[in-house]
C-alpha cells in the first residue's frame, strides 16, 4: 500500500482527513479504513486464541458526516475478517466499551467511528476490547499489519441493534439508586431545572432518555440534534464559544445547572446556577469532593497542568492525595488502575481537559457517567437546603492563566526537547527563588513566591509533536507576565526552542 498507516496512528485512536474541505486531502479513504478493521479483527483473534470467525464485534458512530461512508468500509473490513457485526448506529463512545461488558451484548471488541471534538470533516476509530481501550502498543501492531494486509473487503454478518437506550437507562437506574428518594424513587430530579447543551454531538439522548424519566424540568436545553455540521458551536467544553453557549442557556431559563458535551460524550463540563463555569480545574475539584466522601485519603490523579489550588483544595480541605502525572486521559487512566493494583485506594483519575474516569465505573473516561455523579450530588444538597456550588467553595483558582505553545526547530525534537528541560532543570535548581516541584512527574515546573510573580510555570515535551508546551499560572495581577519575563531569557540562550510566541505575548 502506497499509504503508511501508521500515519494515522494519534495516541490510542486512528484519526484522518475524512472529507475534502479547504484543500485537504482524504487520507482516511475506505481502503485504509477497510484495512484497519481486518487488521484489528485478525489482531483479536490472536489475542484470544481464536478464529476470526468466531468474533463478535460492534460498530457503531457518531454524528459525524462522513461516519456513513467510514462504517460502511469498517463493515467490509470486518466482513473480510469473517466476524459477526453487531451495527449499533449513533452512540456514544463509552456507549460503545459498554457492549463489551453488558449482559446480552458482551462483545469481543468494537470499533467506534469519532474523531471527538476535532472539526467536521476530520473523523477516526477508536477500538475497545472487554478489558478497556486499545494501548499504543497495541493499535501500532494493528496499524503494522495494517500496512502489510491487503483487504478487499466482503460484506458482513451484520445484525442491527439499538444499544443507546440500555446504556440511558442504565444511567437512569444509577440515579435513582444514588438520590434514592424516600418520597419519591422513581423521579428524584423531579424540581430541578436541568439544560444541556449537546452541541449537535451525540449527547442530545442526554435529555429525553436520562433526565425525562427522573422528572427533571429540561427547558431550555440546545442543539440536541444530531448535526455533524457543528453549525452552532464546536462541541468541546474546553472551548470558551461552548461554555459560553451552556452559560447563556443557564441564565436564560434559570437553570439550576447546566450540562455540556463532547461530541462523542467521553468529556463533559457544567455550568451552575449563578453561570459559573465548573470545568478544568473546578470540574476535577467538584468530582474529587464527591470521591473522597467515599474514598477517605483516597488518591486523585490528574494530569500535570493542574493549579495549586487544586493541590491545597484536594489535599487540606478534603483530606485526600493529589498525584500529578503526565498529560494525556489514557496516562491519568492507566496510573490510577497502576496504583489501584498496588493496593492504594484510588478511586478516581482525571484530565483538565475534562476527561475523567472513576474506578467504580470499569476505568472508563464517560462524561455522562460525571455528570449522572454530580446530579445525584446536586438533588441530595438540594434536598437539604444546599447546592452543588457548596461543595468547592473553599477552592482557590488563579487570576491569572495562560498557554504559550513553543516550537522545537531541530529534526530531532524529542531529544531537543529534554535537553531543554535538563538544562532548566539544572538552571532552576542554582536559583534561590525558583522552587522546582518534588511532585512533577512531567516537564519542569517551577513555583515562584509573593513579589516574584507568586504563581508558578510548567515546561514540558508534546508527546507526538515538535512543540513544548508552557503552562503560566499567578495568583497575583500582572504575576504571569512577571514570571514569562523571568524565564524568556534562559530560553532564549537554548538552541532549537523557537521563543517568538512567548516574546509576542509580551
Amino acid at each position: 500500500m502506497e499509504q503508511d498507516l501508521r500515519k494515522l496512528k494519534s495516541g490510542t485512536d486512528v484519526r484522518g482527513v475524512a472529507l475534502p474541505d479547504a484543500g485537504r486531502e482524504v487520507n482516511l479513504t475506505d481502503e485504509a479504513v477497510r484495512r484497519i478493521a481486518h487488521s484489528f479483527a485478525l489482531w483479536l483473534a490472536g489475542k484470544k486464541g481464536a478464529e476470526a470467525e468466531t468474533l463478535r464485534i460492534s460498530v457503531g458512530h457518531d454524528s459525524r458526516l462522513s461516519a456513513q461512508r467510514i462504517k460502511a468500509a469498517v463493515l467490509q473490513g470486518l466482513g473480510a475478517a469473517g466476524c459477526a457485526v453487531t451495527d449499533v448506529g449513533l452512540i456514544s463512545t463509552p456507549a460503545m466499551f459498554m457492549t463489551c461488558v453488558t449482559e446480552g451484548f458482551m462483545m469481543d471488541g468494537a470499533v467506534m467511528i469519532t474523531a471527538s471534538h476535532h472539526p467536521f470533516d476530520r473523523n477516526g476509530l477508536k477500538f475497545f476490547t472487554p478489558a478497556g481501550g486499545l494501548e499504543e502498543a497495541q493499535l501500532k501492531a494493528i496499524l503494522e499489519m495494517a500496512n502489510a494486509t491487503p483487504c478487499q473487503g466482503a460484506p458482513a454478518r451484520v445484525e442491527r441493534r439499538d444499544f443507546l437506550p440500555l446504556y440511558a437507562q442504565m444511567l437512569v437506574d444509577k440515579i435513582r439508586a444514588g438520590v434514592n428518594d424516600p418520597e419519591d424513587y422513581a423521579h428524584p430530579l423531579k424540581g430541578l431545572h436541568v439544560v444541556v447543551d449537546a452541541g449537535n454531538g451525540v449527547g442530545g439522548f442526554f435529555v429525553d432518555g436520562v433526565l425525562a424519566p427522573l422528572g427533571a424540568d429540561t427547558a431550555g436545553s440546545r442543539f440536541l440534534e444530531p448535526d455533524g455540521r457543528f453549525p452552532n458551536h464546536i462541541p468541546n467544553p474546553e472551548e470558551p464559544e461552548a461554555m459560553a453557549s451552556i452559560r447563556e442557556a443557564v441564565l436564560q431559563s434559570g437553570a439550576d445547572i447546566g450540562l455540556i458535551f463532547d461530541t462523542d460524550v467521553d468529556r463533559a463540563g457544567a455550568v451552575d446556577r449563578a453561570g459559573n463555569e465548573i470545568n478544568r480545574n473546578k470540574l476535577i475539584a467538584l468530582i474529587a469532593a464527591i470521591e473522597l466522601e467515599a474514598h477517605p485519603g483516597g488518591v486523585v490523579v490528574t494530569d500535570s497542568i493542574t493549579s495549586t489550588g487544586l493541590k491545597t483544595f484536594i489535599e487540606q480541605h478534603l483530606g485526600g492525595v493529589h498525584y500529578r502525572y503526565r498529560r494525556g486521559y489514557k496516562n491519568v487512566i492507566d496510573k490510577m488502575v497502576e496504583l489501584n493494583a498496588a493496593g492504594k485506594d484510588c478511586p478516581m483519575a482525571m484530565e483538565t481537559s475534562g476527561h475523567g474516569a472513576l474506578a467504580e465505573n470499569y476505568n472508563l473516561d464517560d462524561g455522562a457517567y460525571l455528570m449522572v455523579k454530580i446530579l445525584i450530588r446536586l438533588a441530595r444538597q438540594r434536598r437539604a437546603g444546599g447546592d452543588i456550588a457548596d461543595l468547592i467553595r473553599d477552592l482557590k483558582e488563579p487570576l491569572e492563566m495562560q498557554e504559550v505553545r513553543l516550537p522545537i526547530t531541530e529534526a530531532d525534537f524529542a531529544a531537543c526537547g529534554q535537553r531543554v528541560i535538563s538544562d532548566l532543570e539544572a538552571y532552576a535548581a542554582a536559583q534561590p527563588l525558583w522552587q522546582v516541584a518534588d511532585d512533577n512527574r512531567e516537564g519542569i515546573r517551577v513555583s515562584f513566591g509573593p513579589g516574584e510573580g507568586e504563581g508558578w510555570f510548567l515546561l514540558r515535551l508534546s508527546v507526538h509533536d515538535p512543540i513544548m508546551p508552557l503552562n503560566i499560572e499567578s495568583d497575583a495581577a500582572g504575576g504571569a507576565r512577571i514570571i514569562a519575563q523571568k524565564l524568556l531569557p534562559v530560553l532564549q540562550s537554548m538552541p532549537g526552542l523557537d521563543v517568538s510566541p512567548l516574546e509576542k505575548s509580551l
